[in-house]
C-alpha cells in the first residue's frame, strides 16, 4: 500500500525545507525554511507527532470555536482560496497547505496529513 512521504531539500539560500506528499505524489503540506538539517528533522517529527492529534479550527465559519494547540487552522486567503496551517503545542506554525478552491478539498488535505504524516518516511530530493 502506498503511503505519503516527507521530501526534504536544501534551498538556494542554504536552508532546508520539506514537502509532505500524499501517496498520489501531490504536495499536501509545506514547511518553513529551517537553518539546519537537525532543525528540519525536529520540524518533521513535530508534524508526525502533532498532526494526528490536532483539532481542526475552521476560521471560515462565523463565530468559530477556538481550539487549543496543536491544531489545524482553516482560513480563507486574499484570493478567496481555502488554506490551512498546522500549529504545534507551542503555537508555532509547523506546516502550511496549498490553496484549495473548496472547503471540502481543504479538509481532505488536512485529513490526508493526519493519516499520512505519522508513518511517512523521510527522503531527500
Amino acid at each position: 500500500m502506498a503511503t505519503g512521504k516527507f521530501v526534504t531539500k536544501q534551498t538556494k539560500s542554504g536552508g532546508f525545507t520539506f514537502n509532505l506528499k500524499a501517496a498520489n505524489g501531490q504536495v499536501v503540506a509545506t514547511s518553513q525554511v529551517y537553518k539546519s538539517e537537525a532543525t528540519l528533522k525536529t520540524g518533521i517529527e513535530s508534524v508526525k507527532k502533532n498532526a494526528p492529534i490536532a483539532a481542526v479550527e475552521d476560521q471560515t465559519v462565523e463565530g468559530f470555536a477556538t481550539e487549543k494547540n496543536p491544531k489545524f487552522e482553516i482560513y480563507t486567503d486574499k484570493k478567496g482560496e481555502f488554506r490551512f496551517r498546522l500549529k504545534a503545542k507551542n503555537g508555532q506554525i509547523i506546516a502550511t497547505g496549498e490553496g484549495y478552491t473548496t472547503i471540502k478539498a481543504c479538509k481532505n488535505g488536512v485529513a490526508s496529513i493526519q493519516k499520512n504524516a505519522p508513518d511517512a518516511p523521510v527522503v531527500k530530493e
